[in-house]
């Protein structure tokens, strides 16, 4: 089955992403891309409590994630790869033929960033990185739940 979603979302493997996304779209597997957590045993623990047995999760740094995309795409399980950073998923997906979609789920306040959404918050240089990703013919658009309603990138200028 193939990569069902890609979200960016900063709070990673939460209730949202696990009974909202996974279980609407039928996923198997949860990949969570992240250098520092595929390194941290403690963290994949606890991002593993949050997950339940029936779901499959993955903790990949960036690298083999790049190397694996073919294999989620094609393999038996219906895939939700997670990023909690636009610039990781951007190192992900960067030149990659026939990108799967990217969807931004919560991407909280900071310093520096604007609300584009009441879950969306971007720098100027987060949505131009946004807008690079779209115009390399990655569809990326905001969607805190399933069947709230996709918001475009446009929309969020």
């Amino acid at each position: 089955m193939p990569i069902r979603l890609c979200r960016i979302d900063d709070r990673l493997i939460h209730g949202q992403v696990v009974l909202g996304w996974a279980r609407a779209l039928g996923i198997g597997d949860i990949v969570l891309v992240d250098d520092d957590v595929a390194a941290s045993g403690w963290e994949q623990d606890l991002y593993r409590m949050a997950v339940p047995p029936e779901l499959k999760v993955e903790f990949v740094d960036v690298a083999q994630g790049r190397r694996r995309l073919p294999e989620w795409e094609s393999g038996p399980m219906a895939v939700l790869i997670l990023t909690g950073k636009i610039e990781t998923m951007s190192r992900l997906l960067a030149d990659v033929p026939h990108p799967p979609p990217v969807n931004l789920g919560g991407i909280h306040h900071r310093d520096g960033r604007t609300e584009r959404l009441p879950y969306v918050y971007l720098t100027d240089e987060e949505l131009a990185e946004l807008r690079r990703l779209e115009s390399a013919g990655v569809a990326v658009s905001a969607e805190d739940v399933p069947g709230a309603g996709a918001v475009s990138l446009e929309g969020l200028a």
